[in-house]
C-alpha cells in the first residue's frame, strides 16, 4: 500500500525493499567473488595469494572509479525515469557508457605503464611479480567490459530495476567459479594457468553478466535507438555535462581509496595485537555496511525519480522519514550484528591472545553506536546527491578525511603512541563530525530545487 499526501502518492516500504534488497545481495555477491578468488588460488601456495593481492590492488582500484562513475549514471538515469523523458534516458546511458570508456581507457594506459614497475617493486620474489603482472594483463581486458557492464547496471538501478543486475550476477557468479577453478588448477582438460585463471574466470564471469544485461537493454527498451536526438541538443554537450555532474562522485571514491590506504599503513604501525584486532574487525564494517546502504541507494534511487516528475511536497518529506526509519532498523541490525562478532570473536577466529581479545571487546562499545550517525549520513548523501548536490556531498567527505580522520589517526599513533581503542573511536568520532554539515543542508530544503535550475 502507498499512502498519499494531496494527491500524489507517496512510494511505500515494499518499494525502498524491492529496490534495495537486488542492492545489497549484489554488492555481497561482489564482494564474495573477491574472497572466492582468493580461496581458490590459496591451494598454490602464500606466494600465489601475495601475487593475487598485489595485482588484485591496481584492478580493483580501476573498478571502484568506473563504479563511481556508473553512480553518477544511476542518478541521471533515475531523474529521467522519474520525468518521462525517453531522450534523457538515451543521453544518460550513451553518456555514460562513453565516459566510463574513457575512464577505463586512461586507466588503462596508466597502469600499462606504472603498473608493472610498481609491481616488481613491491613483489617478494621475481615468481610472484610475474604472476602478478599475468593476472593484471588479463584483468585489463575486464575493465571495459566492466565499462559497459556497470553503466548497463546503473540504467536498471535507475529505473528502479534492479533484480535485473542481481541476476546477471547470479549468471556471473557460477561462470566465474567454475571456470577460475578449471583454469587454476588445469581441471576438466583445461590448461593450468595458475593465478592468470583467477583473471581469465572473473573475465568471463563479467561477460556473462554484461551479455545477459545488454540482452534484456536492447529486447525490453531497443537500446533507445527510435528515440531522436539528445538532452542537451548534440552527444557532445550532453557527455560534458554529464561528466561535470559525474566528477565529484568519482572524487568522493578516489579520496576515499587514498583515505583507506594510508589509514591501513597507519594501522600497521600498531602493536601486532592491536593491528590484528583492527584487520578482524574492519571487513565487518564494510559488509554490514551494505545493509543500510543499500537502503541509502534504493531511496536516492526513488528521491531521484520523485524530483525528476517534480514532487517536491509533502510526498517528498512522507517518504524521506519513512526511509529514514527504514534506515534506523537496518542500523539497529547492523548494531546487533557488531555485538554478536565480538561476543563471538573467540569462537570464530580461534584461540586468540589475550590482548587482542581485549582490544576487539574494546571496540564495542563504539560499534553499537556506530551505525547510527553512519546510516543517516548515508542516508543524507545519497539523498543530496539525487538532487545533483554532488560537490557539496564531496566535499564533506574530503574533508572529514584529509582534514580530521588521517592527521588525527597520525598523531594517535605517531606522536602519543595511543591505545588502539583510541584510534578506533575515530570511526564515529568521523561520522559526527560530518553530521550537522550533512543534516544542516538536507533540513534547509534548498537541494530540492536544484535539479530544476540545472
Amino acid at each position: 500500500m502507498t499512502k498519499t499526501s494531496g494527491t500524489a502518492m507517496t512510494p511505500s516500504r515494499g518499494e525502498v525493499l524491492r529496490v534495495a534488497w537486488p542492492l545489497m545481495l549484489k554488492a555481497m555477491m561482489l564482494n564474495g567473488i573477491v574472497v572466492i578468488d582468493a580461496y581458490l588460488v590459496s591451494s598454490l601456495g602464500e606466494p600465489a595469494v601475495a601475487a593475487l593481492g598485489l595485482a588484485a590492488a591496481f584492478g580493483n582500484l580501476l573498478l571502484g572509479v568506473i563504479l563511481a562513475f556508473s553512480t553518477a549514471t544511476q542518478i541521471r538515469i533515475a531523474q529521467a525515469f522519474g520525468a518521462g523523458r525517453p531522450a534523457a534516458l538515451k543521453t544518460g546511458v550513451y553518456a555514460g557508457i562513453i565516459i566510463n570508456l574513457g575512464v577505463a581507457t586512461t586507466g588503462v594506459i596508466l597502469v600499462w605503464l606504472f603498473g608493472g614497475p610498481l609491481i616488481d617493486r613491491f613483489a617478494h620474489t621475481p615468481w610472484i611479480a610475474e604472476q602478478a603482472r599475468a593476472y593484471l594483463n588479463v584483468f585489463l581486458f575486464l575493465i571495459f567490459i566492466e565499462a559497459f557492464s556497470q553503466c548497463l547496471g546503473s540504467y536498471f538501478n535507475g529505473r528502479s530495476k534492479t533484480v535485473i543486475p542481481f541476476r546477471s550476477y547470479l549468471i556471473g557468479l557460477p561462470v566465474n567459479v567454475f571456470v577460475s577453478y578449471s583454469l587454476i588448477h588445469g581441471n576438466f582438460g583445461f590448461p593450468a594457468l595458475g593465478v592468470m585463471g583467477a583473471a581469465v574466470g572473473s573475465m568471463v564471469a563479467s561477460l556473462a553478466q554484461f551479455s545477459f544485461m545488454g540482452v534484456v537493454f536492447f529486447g525490453q527498451y531497443g537500446g533507445h535507438l527510435d528515440e531522436k536526438g539528445w538532452l542537451h541538443d548534440t552527444l557532445w554537450t550532453s557527455v560534458k555535462r554529464h561528466l561535470v555532474f559525474a566528477l565529484p562522485i568519482a572524487g568522493t571514491f578516489v579520496s576515499n581509496a587514498l583515505a583507506v590506504y594510508f589509514l591501513a599503513l597507519l594501522y600497521a604501525k600498531l602493536s601486532v595485537n592491536e593491528f590484528a584486532a583492527m584487520t578482524l574487525i574492519t571487513p565487518w564494517i564494510n559488509l554490514t555496511g551494505f545493509i543500510v546502504t543499500s537502503i541509502a541507494t534504493a531511496a536516492g534511487i526513488i528521491v531521484a525519480q520523485m524530483l525528476g516528475s517534480n514532487r517536491r511536497g509533502g510526498e517528498l518529506d512522507d517518504f524521506l522519514k519513512m526511509a529514514w526509519k527504514m534506515a534506523f532498523f537496518g542500523a539497529f541490525v547492523v548494531s546487533l550484528t557488531y555485538l554478536g562478532v565480538c561476543l563471538g570473536s573467540e569462537v570464530m577466529y580461534g584461540d586468540l591472545e589475550a590482548e587482542t581479545r581485549a582490544a576487539i571487546y574494546s571496540f564495542l562499545p563504539f560499534l553499537l553506536l556506530l551505525p547510527f550517525p553512519k546510516g543517516s549520513n548515508t542516508m543524507c548523501g545519497h539523498t543530496l546527491r539525487a538532487s545533483g548536490d554532488t560537490v557539496y556531498v564531496m566535499n564533506i567527505f574530503v574533508a572529514a578525511q584529509w582534514l580530521f580522520r588521517v592527521p588525527l589517526t597520525a598523531l594517535l599513533i605517531l606522536y602519543f603512541d595511543a591505545s588502539v581503542t583510541w584510534v578506533f573511536s575515530l570511526f564515529v568520532v568521523e561520522e559526527l563530525v560530518r553530521f550537522p554539515f550533512f543534516h544542516r543542508r538536507l533540513f534547509k530544503g534548498d537541494w530540492k530545487y536544484r535539479l530544476q535550475n540545472d
